[in-house]
């Protein structure tokens, strides 16, 4: 039979029993006296105490035990007396044992040898949950610390089920109920027990009814839809079910009243509330009685005590008038906004200047028939200087790399805004839990004027697996990687840093193997994001070799004898900037590719057999100033704009694209002996020249330009520009739920007309973006709700060549269902757009490919992000025969950006 756990310690301390039997072992004339002799309390008689004995099953080491329960041995004491019931008080309150008991063993003349006979409380062995997902436990457990061996006691169990029935009744479970009860464990194991946790948590409770009464200013609807956590039941509601949670419930009514407030009418109140509870329906009845009062204004705002900045300066910032309709939730925000630490207020104009002791507050000096004056009192105080700065909680990142991106230094004025900014850089690293970076003020000293900043911080994992798949170019393509994104190349010579691998300078390391039936690239990079170690420039670096087979799309036949190869090196820098501010980035790199095309035919180049280099200078100016989450960033944008540039070789190298096909080493000559006359009549033999049609002329003026020889001259040394921009936004809308929106541009164009755009480079619309393998430098743009590359330029034959041109648009809602260290998860909806163009003759920015759809992402340190999308593309592909709407569309998203 399981015990009820309450019944396991039913002595507290002051009720432990005190048994004090003598047992009086004496010889001769003494022998008549009971060998058991119960001596009253009061009547206590005194010994010298000889020893004590610890008797019993127990863990802990018998001095120790008689070390905490106070009693020496030599020490004068009373049986019965104060110093045994002492010593019983004092063990009891270490919460370890169930049953204290002293029995006297035996007294020599005026020495008393006691035993003390303990029964520990029990230590948990196991414990088991029923009624919770297995997925819940092992947090459950780790937030009660039910660990093994763990003492259980009456205040174990007590948190333990107070913890449980409140976690769920937030949870809308208003009727939970939580039984635990242990049961003993083998008796080889000691004193254990096992403990059953049993949870019923019932059927939500949800809202029925939210009525109001009183209220002719605002419908019942106006005031429901203020109430952001209390919501009645809808079924048409998605984002926010209808459950009650008590202090949430307080909370909101606190927002109705705001309500009124920001409408003028400051002095409504809530009159009476009542919440009725229906057990059949299990569903809850609220109503609201209110006193709307009258509708004020603002009158005479008047400033005092400020003396650092003018009355002209804080109006500014108050931004409320004369006459204005009261509204007490904006003079709030204009004064200090909680909800935004970095707002444009009175007190952050203070405190981001030094004044970290200043205090503003408005009053109520005045109310004349609707008419409110204010007096906005300024309490400035002394100018403030971070004196301490210092960071805990970096086990695996070395302290230099954080304190290189800190913005508050010793002995430089406090600002508020350099503490706001140190939280999102170091957030930014990727190295740190960014939910949990606290900034701790310590030793403020408003005497000194001086403050200490401690940021505690949370390592997370930085390196990754990186696993990525999808169908691209008619075939499966994956991705195997591994990322090392808090890498030290100073430890690589040191054995012991090899944990297993040298970590904790900043450096990324990235190795990535991405193949299919038909391709392979191997690649290699390097980052420094402190190059020298004392600006923020960061050095970067890869090596890449590709090997591309010729694969047919329709029947997926690969020919291995057919084969494209590249090798790419690229070395850049990225310096931080301080104008117009620093958030501002300039990057710039130095690339070469060399293409080798080995019996490779395809529509992409006319040239079967040749090469291809490839030298190009990039630039590019970003700036961000996203969030301090880069998983989910709920605040902030990231512009960027970037130029590839080729040198123009046409200035130079004397060749004139638009005749070259009249030259005659360009011209058609036949490669081999025909087997059959050509259209004249006439045998064609090798070496012969031909038309452009295959007959046979007698001269090379006579004969045809050959594309193959031309085109390989064209694009011997590849020549072109190639610019793009992207805007990314994120709003808080409402809540947790953000707004992303997103536009995309570029354009790939030619010095010289006559050579021609270069058929790299170029662009590749539609899919999930994944399948950017660098056979030809290509980039794949995403476009959900259609499938890869399907909305790409094709030419004559059918087969894509890429755009030279796109545009793209992009809005997502996005909302976080979870954003701990271990696994960050959110639910999206999308809207999209976007096109891609041959040439800028045919471009047209309005002319869009839509599709809408919904997704989730999960960012796992180890695995990067995980996704998949399901989208609806509402328009027909791009040379079908009927105007049939493409779909729905399923992606998968692995490894790609947030």
């Amino acid at each position: 039979m399981e015990k009820p756990v309450n019944k396991l310690n039913n002595f507290l301390v002051l009720q432990k029993r005190i048994q004090i039997a003598l047992t009086l072992v004496l010889l001769g004339s003494f022998s008549q006296i009971k060998a058991q002799e119960r001596i009253p309390f009061d009547q206590g008689k005194k010994y010298i105490l000889a020893k004590v004995s610890v008797v019993g099953k127990i863990s802990f080491n018998e001095q120790t035990v008689v070390t905490f329960s106070g009693l020496q041995k030599g020490q004068e004491i009373t049986v019965p007396g104060e110093e045994i019931s002492g010593a019983i008080k004092k063990l009891g309150k270490l919460g370890l044992f169930d049953e204290i008991t002293f029995y006297v063993n035996k007294v020599e003349n005026d020495s008393i040898y006691l035993d003390l006979n303990i029964i520990e409380l029990p230590k948990l062995k196991e414990v088991k949950f029923v009624g919770v997902k297995k997925s819940k436990v092992e947090g459950l457990i780790k937030d009660n610390n039910l660990t093994k061996s763990k003492i259980v006691n009456e205040n174990l169990i007590t948190t333990t089920k107070n913890y449980i029935e409140n976690k769920y009744k937030k949870e809308g479970f208003y009727n939970t109920k939580v039984t635990i009860t242990t049961t003993p464990a083998d008796s080889t194991a000691g004193h254990n027990v096992n403990m059953l946790v049993r949870v019923d948590k019932g059927d939500k409770v949800k809202i029925s009814s939210i009525d109001f009464e009183g209220n002719k200013q605002f419908t019942d609807s106006k005031l429901r839809s203020a109430m952001k956590d209390t919501k009645q039941k809808n079924v048409f509601r998605i984002l926010k079910s209808s459950k009650f949670i008590p202090e949430k419930y307080k909370s909101d009514l606190e927002k109705v009243i705001a309500k009124y407030k920001e409408k003028g009418y400051r002095d409504a109140r809530i009159i009476y509330d009542s919440v009725v509870y229906n057990k059949e329906k299990n569903m809850l009845a609220i109503k609201i009685n209110l006193e709307e009062g009258n509708k004020y204004y603002f009158g005479n705002i008047k400033f005092l005590g400020n003396t650092v900045y003018s009355d002209q300066v804080l109006n500014r910032y108050l931004g409320i008038k004369k006459g204005e309709t009261y509204n007490g939730v904006l003079l709030e925000k204009r004064i200090a906004d909680k909800t935004k630490p970095d707002a444009e207020d009175i007190t952050n104009l203070y405190q981001n200047n030094g004044y970290l002791f200043s205090n503003i507050n408005a009053v109520e000096v005045k109310t004349v028939n609707d008419t409110i004056d204010f007096e906005i009192r300024v309490t400035e105080g002394p100018i403030a200087y971070f004196n301490k700065i210092s960071v805990v909680g970096n086990d695996k990142t070395n302290d230099r790399v954080i304190y290189r991106e800190l913005r508050t230094k010793p002995g430089e004025k406090y600002s508020k805004e350099l503490l706001v900014r140190t939280i999102r850089e170091i957030g930014q690293l990727g190295f740190f839990d960014p939910e949990a970076i606290d900034p701790k003020f310590k030793n403020v000293d408003a005497g000194a004027g001086t403050v200490d900043i401690e940021y505690n911080l949370v390592e997370k994992g930085s390196s990754q697996i990186e696993l990525q798949g999808g169908y691209g170019g008619g075939g499966f393509i994956g991705t195997l990687g591994l990322s090392f994104n808090n890498f030290s190349a100073r430890k690589l010579f040191d054995k012991e840093a090899y944990k297993p691998l040298p970590m904790g300078d900043g450096q990324k390391v990235s190795l990535r193997l991405q193949g299919s039936t038909y391709f392979q690239t191997y690649s290699v990079s390097f980052s420094e994001p402190w190059f020298g170690g004392k600006k923020p420039v960061q050095f970067s670096s890869s090596i890449s070799y590709s090997k591309q087979f010729l694969n047919n799309y329709v029947t997926r036949n690969v020919d291995k004898s057919k084969s494209f190869n590249i090798l790419t090196l690229q070395v850049g820098l990225a310096k931080r900037l301080t104008v117009p501010d620093d958030f501002f980035v300039l990057s710039q790199s130095i690339s070469y590719q060399h293409y080798d095309l080995n019996n490779y035919s395809t529509g992409l180049f006319t040239f079967a057999n040749g090469a291809s280099r490839n030298i190009a200078y990039t630039i590019g100016l970003s700036r961000s100033n996203k969030g301090v989450n880069p998983i989910f960033p709920t605040y902030g944008s990231e512009f960027s704009i970037s130029a590839k540039l080729t040198p123009p070789y046409s200035l130079w190298n004397g060749v004139n694209y638009a005749t070259l096909g009249d030259k005659q080493e360009y011209k058609l000559r036949a490669t081999a002996d025909a087997t059959a006359p050509d259209a004249n009549g006439e045998m064609v033999k090798a070496g012969d020249y031909l038309d452009s049609s295959g007959n046979r002329v007698s001269t090379y003026q006579e004969a045809g330009a050959d594309p193959a020889k031309v085109d390989q001259k064209k694009y011997n040394w590849l020549e072109y520009y190639k610019v793009k921009f992207k805007a990314d936004w994120y709003t808080k809308v409402y809540g947790k739920l953000v707004l992303r929106t997103l536009t995309e541009f570029g354009f790939l164009g030619a010095y010289n007309h006559d050579r021609g755009v270069v058929p790299f480079e170029r662009f590749y619309l539609g899919g999930d973006g994944m399948a950017n393998y660098s056979m030809d430098g290509r980039e794949t743009i995403q476009l959900r709700g259609y499938p890869n590359n399907s909305l790409t330029p094709v030419n004559n034959a059918g087969e894509q060549i890429g755009a030279t041109i796109y545009n793209k648009f992009s809005m997502e809602l996005r909302y976080p269902i979870t954003l701990k260290s271990s696994a960050s998860i959110y639910a999206l909806t999308f809207l999209e757009a976007g096109s891609s163009y041959k040439d800028f003759k045919g471009y047209n920015p309005f002319d869009l490919n839509r599709s809408a759809g919904a997704g989730l992402r999960v960012f796992m340190p180890a695995f990067g992000l995980l996704g998949i999308d399901f989208g609806y593309g509402f328009d027909a592909l791009p040379g079908a025969t009927s105007n049939k709407a493409n779909g729905w569309e399923t992606h998968f998203i692995i490894g790609q950006q947030f």
